[in-house]
């Protein structure tokens, strides 16, 4: 029986109340599938730790990292740091240093979660696939005559035919893998006229080696505005690091609360480690009160079983949480219940332990 080694950043705010609730069903999952064995080794890198040492997280994080078979990562962010320091510091460069190239997000209204649309669970139901490494986040470009009147701001996007090629296929080959029919891209093609018209080009050539999948081309505003018009055509959505970001957010607010979307940032060939984690942010409004909603670290800890290769305790995990809120007893505040992060926690468990 296979033993995973997670590292562990439960962040700021409510990243210490959700994350420990995820780790909980993971290890429940594990001990009633029986298949496997997860090991945690928790790292207190974040903001606090910034405040007491002037960084996110020491220099050797990145090498301690690339140790383990996974990252779980909770909120990182908190008021009197900086969010562009909190960011820098910490998730960008694990993203990049470990070629975390792929950003996944579902899209999913889970049963009994009413979102803000009229619309079923039925016609919210796709996936996002975003570009995680280059893009808009690159980090080139730079600032010169700072504080003065001719001051100068340049940020340069970067966007390589390997890295945009090998995110359009994952696109499509999940697209495949998942017999769904279609994929949208998001560009902009039409303003800007160098990396948009290359991802067209780059999306064409790609597609064209997948005959029996629908590909779509939609400018992002107007793929904006689908997400919120028709979500039912939509099946698999690829878009560039900046793009994909806004949209994957529009997709959140979809499913019915923040508290409920979760990621996936994968190295799909497995050398290095992947990095799985809730979306919403630290929350420091309700930080410490025990009310914050798990369902996200939940659902980010299944997608993490899934890509260590563990489908049926991910399955597990996914149906306990389906029931948990279609039965509606028990749900957080953000969600119109009263319930308590343990509250839920301890529902899904027990929901686990009767399927």
């Amino acid at each position: 029986m296979p033993t995973y080694e997670i590292a562990v950043i439960a962040g700021d705010g409510i990243g210490q109340e959700v994350i420990p609730a995820g780790m909980d069903v993971m290890d429940a999952a594990a001990d009633i599938v029986g298949n496997c064995e997860l090991n945690w080794q928790r790292f207190d890198w974040g903001c606090e730790y910034y405040l007491r040492t002037g960084q996110m997280m020491p220099d050797t994080a990145l090498g301690t990292l690339a140790q383990f078979d996974a990252i779980y990562l909770g909120a990182v962010g908190f008021p009197g740091v900086p969010d562009h320091v909190s960011l820098w510091g910490l998730l960008l460069p694990i993203r990049q240093h470990f070629d975390q190239y792929v950003n996944l997000r579902p899209v999913r209204l889970l049963p009994g979660i009413p979102g803000p649309l009229r619309r079923s669970a039925e016609d919210i139901n796709f996936v996002c696939v975003r570009e995680n490494t280059e893009g808009e986040y690159s980090g080139a470009g730079g600032r010169a005559h700072r504080g003065q009147p001719e001051e100068v701001a340049v940020q340069t996007a970067i966007f390589t035919r390997k890295g945009t090629e090998r995110i359009i296929r994952y696109a499509f080959d999940l697209a495949r893998r998942e017999g769904r029919g279609k994929v949208a891209s998001a560009t902009k093609s039409n303003a800007i006229n160098h990396s948009m018209v290359f991802w067209d080009e780059v999306f064409d050539q790609v597609a064209g080696e997948y005959p029996e999948i629908a590909a779509e081309k939609y400018h992002v505003d107007a793929l904006a505005a689908r997400f919120i018009t028709h979500p039912q055509t939509l099946e698999v959505v690829v878009g560039s690091n900046l793009f994909g970001d806004i949209l994957t957010d529009l997709g959140g607010a979809l499913q019915g609360s923040l508290g409920i979307p979760a990621s996936a940032n994968l190295r799909p060939d497995g050398r290095y480690p992947s990095m799985f984690e809730p979306v919403h942010g630290t929350a420091p409004d309700i930080a410490g009160r025990g009310i914050a909603n798990p369902i996200g670290s939940i659902w980010a800890g299944a997608m993490m079983l899934e890509h260590l290769g563990q489908a049926e305790a991910a399955r597990l995990i996914m149906q306990a949480l389906e029931t948990t809120t279609g039965e509606r007893q028990v749900l957080t505040p953000d969600l119109g219940g009263s319930g308590t992060t343990e509250e839920f926690t301890t529902a899904v468990i027990r929901k686990m332990r009767s399927l």
